[in-house]
């Protein structure tokens, strides 16, 4: 789960760089659980998807270090992880509170790139006429018009 890239309006809906993992990101940054007021649900979800990309590569060495880390560093994640749910990453809906914007309420989808096995791209969108949208378009608006 290792962002390898982004657009510019992905870092200014986060307000900050997205390089890293997105698994530390949510259980080792206290600031994810600002970022997701709903926070106990997405770090279910981010474990789950975690076990569920895992699947038959629990050996490898990466993989292993990296739980190691979140179980030493984080009792929420160890939690769990123990518990064994599984869920591939394919769609949901979160509130997030984006320091650019506010709160907002966006659905993500996880598109398989058949290309290269493992990788996601991942896209966030918003009901459309509502506030959570309006605040997207902000979003690409201030994507566009700031210095990268």
């Amino acid at each position: 789960m290792d962002v390898l890239a982004y657009n510019r309006a992905a870092e200014v809906l986060h307000g900050r760089s997205l390089h890293g993992n997105v698994v530390r990101h949510v259980f080792l940054d206290p600031a994810a659980r600002q970022f997701y007021p709903d926070w106990d649900d997405v770090a279910a979800e981010t474990v789950a998807s975690l076990r569920g990309s895992a699947a038959g590569h629990l050996n490898d060495p990466e993989l292993v270090q990296l739980i190691g880390e979140l179980c030493l560093n984080s009792p929420d994640f160890g939690r769990l992880w123990a518990r064994h749910d599984v869920r591939a990453k394919t769609r949901g809906t979160k509130r997030i509170v984006s320091p650019a914007v506010g709160e907002l309420t966006v659905t993500w989808e996880g598109l398989a790139v058949t290309s290269c096995p493992g990788q996601l791209l991942v896209t966030y969108f918003a009901e459309p006429d509502t506030a959570s949208d309006n605040a997207l378009q902000r979003v690409a608006y201030l994507a566009t018009s700031t210095a990268t």
